[in-house]
């Protein structure tokens, strides 16, 4: 009878066991997808140039195991416009006055990242580091002006020599391909995600915008610009599902 009773503890002790570990299992996806959406800030010198915006995410992550998975990410970043105000003269050597100048830009990335997650519970922390290719186009519009000296703006991708801008002319128009890197963390609750990315690009210099074949820019301060480079930096709020 002892025997008996022993032999049906330890039966009762493996089945417990056993359980937790086949319900995680059962939770266990190999794939998921997520989609998401929320706010862009500009940071650091691109603040200064652009406003902040919006962002839409568009995500597949495979797990390794119930901690580790490696996520691809597509994800486009609309960031809003800014005004500065140049010198414009009616004509060459003419006397100026200030007028508007507007930039608009987009981020659009793919980022492969490395993502890890508590392994159970129904609210699971994670954090995320991953790397990426950017692509950022930016046009500058001015709404009416006459003949404008030359300028040059690494963050804008261009350097404009000077000469007759017509209403809503387009002063620039111009597109960036760079390498970057991303790091974020934040909760999932079930399905659903709530988190925040920091990205990082590396971005060209005026070398890289034929600064050379332009003339004299009597606007651009040649001194401040040596060395520059258009790098970005940009925070993103997202909330979204994972299924």
């Amino acid at each position: 009878m002892r025997e008996r009773a022993m032999f049906v503890f330890g039966c009762v002790a493996g089945l417990l066991t056993v359980a937790p570990a086949t319900a995680q299992a059962q939770d266990f996806k190999l794939v998921h997808v997520t989609l998401g959406g929320g706010w862009t800030a500009p940071q650091s010198d691109v603040a200064d140039r652009f406003g902040q915006g919006y962002n839409i995410n568009f995500g597949v992550d495979v797990s390794v195991n119930p901690v580790v998975s490696i996520e691809g990410l597509y994800s486009f970043n609309g960031l809003g416009e800014k005004t500065i105000q140049l010198d414009v003269a009616d004509q060459p050597g003419g006397p100026t006055t200030l007028r508007d100048f507007s930039a608009n830009m987009n981020a659009q990335y793919g980022t492969v990242s490395a993502v890890f997650q508590g392994s159970h519970g129904g609210v699971r922390p994670f954090g995320l580091v991953g790397m990426g290719v950017y692509y950022r186009p930016a046009e500058i519009t001015t709404p009416g002006a006459g003949y404008v000296p030359g300028y040059c703006n690494p963050w804008w991708y261009v350097c404009y020599p000077g000469g007759w801008v017509e209403v809503q002319n387009v002063v620039g128009d111009r597109s960036s391909t760079d390498f970057g890197m991303v790091f974020g963390g934040g909760v999932r609750f079930g399905a659903f995600y709530a988190e925040l990315r920091y990205n990082y690009i590396w971005g060209p210099g005026i070398e890289g915008l034929d600064r050379s074949e332009l003339p004299d820019l009597p606007n651009v301060p040649t001194s401040s610009l040596v060395g520059k480079k258009a790098n970005g930096q940009f925070l993103q709020t997202t909330f979204g599902f994972r299924f």
